[in-house]
């Protein structure tokens, strides 16, 4: 049952983390073509949700939201909340 819960939060993870890569590409197109836009909170809340790193990697290379502190701070400091609650869930939970 363990290896289930395993393969499924890998899953989990690919896949938000492929939509942030999706929707931070699509803002940036949008933005360009001053079509509708993502709105910044869901943005946040993707890379809430696990999706950080792909994002911040993703806005770098297409040089997308990088003058934004809320995007260029708040999204490493989610990523570094995600690994001390991660440290906090393998140090609390039983093996």
């Amino acid at each position: 049952m363990e290896k289930i819960f395993q393969i499924i939060g890998i899953v989990y993870v690919i896949v938000i983390n492929i939509v942030a890569i999706w929707l931070t590409i699509h803002d940036k197109r949008a933005s360009m073509q001053k079509k509708w836009r993502v709105p910044e909170s869901t943005l946040l809340l993707v890379a809430a949700l696990s999706g950080c790193v792909c994002m911040y990697l993703t806005m770098r290379v297409v040089h997308h939201k990088t003058q934004h502190p809320k995007f260029m701070i708040g999204i490493p400091a989610i990523f570094v909340l995600e690994v001390i609650a991660g440290i906090a869930l393998l140090i609390l939970l039983p093996h």
